[in-house]
């Protein structure tokens, strides 16, 4: 179908600032064009600023790309590709992928602080106190992720053994990687915040400790407006499926046919 006037000023507006098109778009595209427009205008709101590094902007899409509770592996490959093209490294590569992989904490994070509510409605009156190897847990816990939060004390005093192996599962990439404290911060902050998990303590967490770091506001807004896109892959996953179908069917991309 040829564009109009309008609609081929959408796409190479669209292909000059992100430097990419896809059939997906072409079809949205030639359906809803202000829906494009829209879109492109909030990609790159982040690009406007500018308060992160390009690079550092691809491994936070790489984040809530690749974590476990959205798992996009189109975006996950995409993501590391530009990274890689501007210049990440792979121990930076797999640095995001350690910290994104310890999403699957917050099942204790939530679950437990539950289950204390179930024992204090038939009668538990107060946590226990932590034996010698507990608090050396809690040391060791602060001395290398450099903070604590009282989510984990419930963890600490029911499953020591978890929580222990929490604690090394966690520190690696503190210990051998090579982002910045605030960097790392900002990637736990990346997929905490992102519409697929809003774990909301873990946000507030990891800002409190991104801004101790050294990060800046805008830099926190920034990674936000990063993971805010992601809606954007219900286009993404359903224009591919539209088009098929339409093919089976043998009919033409027409909005009124």
């Amino acid at each position: 179908m040829d564009l109009t006037s309008r609609q081929q000023e959408i796409k190479d507006r669209f292909m000059a600032e992100r430097g990419e098109w896809s059939d997906a778009w072409e079809a949205v595209l030639q359906i809803d064009p202000d829906f494009v427009s829209a879109s492109l205008d909030m990609l790159q709101v982040p690009y406007t600023k500018n308060h992160l590094s390009a690079k550092f902007k691809e491994l936070c899409y790489l984040s809530w790309n690749a974590a476990a509770t959205h798992g996009n592996l189109n975006g996950a490959r995409t993501h590391m590709r530009r990274a890689l093209a501007l210049g990440a490294t792979p121990h930076e590569i797999v640095e995001v992928l350690q910290l994104a992989s310890t999403l699957g904490i917050h099942t204790m994070n939530i679950g437990v602080p539950l289950l204390v509510e179930v024992l204090e409605e038939r009668g538990r009156t107060g946590p226990a106190p932590l034996t010698a190897a507990q608090e050396e847990l809690k040391r060791q816990f602060t001395e290398t992720r450099g903070y604590w939060h009282d989510f984990w004390n419930e963890m600490l005093e029911l499953d020591p053994e978890m929580f222990a192996a929490y604690t090394e599962f966690s520190s690696v990439p503190w210990r051998t990687g090579v982002l910045t404290p605030a960097e790392k911060e900002l990637i736990y902050i990346s997929y905490d915040i992102a519409a697929t998990h809003l774990y909301v303590p873990g946000t507030k967490l990891h800002i409190r400790n991104a801004l101790n770091h050294g990060a800046t506001v805008e830099q926190v807004i920034e990674v936000m407006e990063i993971s805010s896109v992601l809606g954007l892959d219900a286009m993404a996953s359903g224009i591919p499926i539209l088009l098929e179908e339409l093919r089976a069917a043998g009919r033409p991309l027409d909005a009124d046919a």
